[in-house]
């Protein structure tokens, strides 16, 4: 028996890389996977169905089950359309794995504002908008007195959360706030019998690749036989992992590359300074000064 037999997942993004790693591992353990891509190009532009589509061949050609989705996660209604798809395709939803990401680096200073909006659409609204309509689906089940085991798996990264990265202020952004939104939602739905957690990973993808100062560093040859640390291959097993049924851990962020995971925390109190005066410029600078 598989992990994740019987369970079914959605899967953002999985027509390369990352994505398509999650969507192999979960098709071999069991899991009915929507493989969903729109198939753009690194920078978001375009749409391919072909991604997609390799994947769910490539699972057909092993003995799964998926089926393909090609539509637009930062889309409130491609959302909504994607988690309706699953449940009408194999009758229900148990894991929703958010993965679909975009690149469009600059620096602060010179970044246009589709630049900003562009990232921010894909990474932070796709991930709210496909865990808004699942969870609204489980809030459903729920009340309707079924026992539901739901699991979201999030992906942050360690330029939002860990490792600020320079000309990344957009995406930075976006995998921070995925962090935070991880940690607020699975307050909000272990009433419903769901889990949220998220990872950070780092791997060799086509994003990787392209960004400044990491390329070369992602782009080094592996000997034949040897441990590649930043195969993409490396980060499906935590995910599963977090999607099976009987995993006990939510509001987690796991960072996890190569044969390492760490789990992470968020901002922590590092000094604290009080007064029983009224603040005052003066005594502000006084206090801080130090910590300097």
């Amino acid at each position: 028996m598989g992990a994740l037999d019987g369970r079914v997942a959605v899967i953002t993004g999985a027509g390369r890389g990352i994505g398509r790693e999650h969507a192999l591992l979960f098709a071999a353990e069991g899991a009915s996977v929507v493989v969903n891509d729109l198939g753009g190009s690194n920078e978001g532009e375009g749409a391919d169905a072909g991604p997609a589509q390799q994947v769910v061949d490539e699972i057909a050609a092993a003995g799964g089950h998926a089926i393909a989705n090609t539509g637009n996660v930062a889309d409130w209604a491609g959302a909504k359309a994607l988690v309706e798809q699953a449940v009408s395709e194999f009758g229900k939803l148990d894991i929703v794995v958010n993965n679909a990401g975009i690149l469009r680096d600059a620096f602060v200073a010179g970044m246009a504002e589709s630049q900003w909006d562009s990232v921010i659409a894909v990474h932070l609204k796709g991930h709210a908008a496909v865990l808004h309509h699942a969870a609204a689906y489980w809030k459903a089940r729920s009340k309707a007195g079924e026992q539901v085991a739901g699991s979201v798996i999030n992906t942050a990264s360690a330029s939002g959360v860990t490792l600020p990265n320079a000309g990344q202020a957009n995406y930075g952004a976006a995998k921070a706030g995925i962090a935070a939104l991880t940690l607020v939602a699975a307050e909000e739905l272990e009433r419903y019998g769901v889990r949220v957690n998220a990872i950070a990973p780092i791997a060799r993808t086509r994003l990787t690749l392209a960004t400044p100062g990491m390329g070369a560093i992602f782009a080094q040859p592996v000997a034949e036989g040897e441990f590649d640390m930043f195969s993409p291959a490396n980060i499906a097993p935590l995910v599963a992992y977090l999607a099976t049924e009987k995993c006990p851990h939510t509001g987690q962020v796991f960072a996890v590359q190569g044969g390492c995971i760490q789990r992470l925390r968020g901002w922590s109190v590092a000094e604290t300074t009080e007064t029983e005066e009224p603040w005052t410029i003066g005594n502000v600078g006084e206090l801080l000064d130090d910590w300097a």
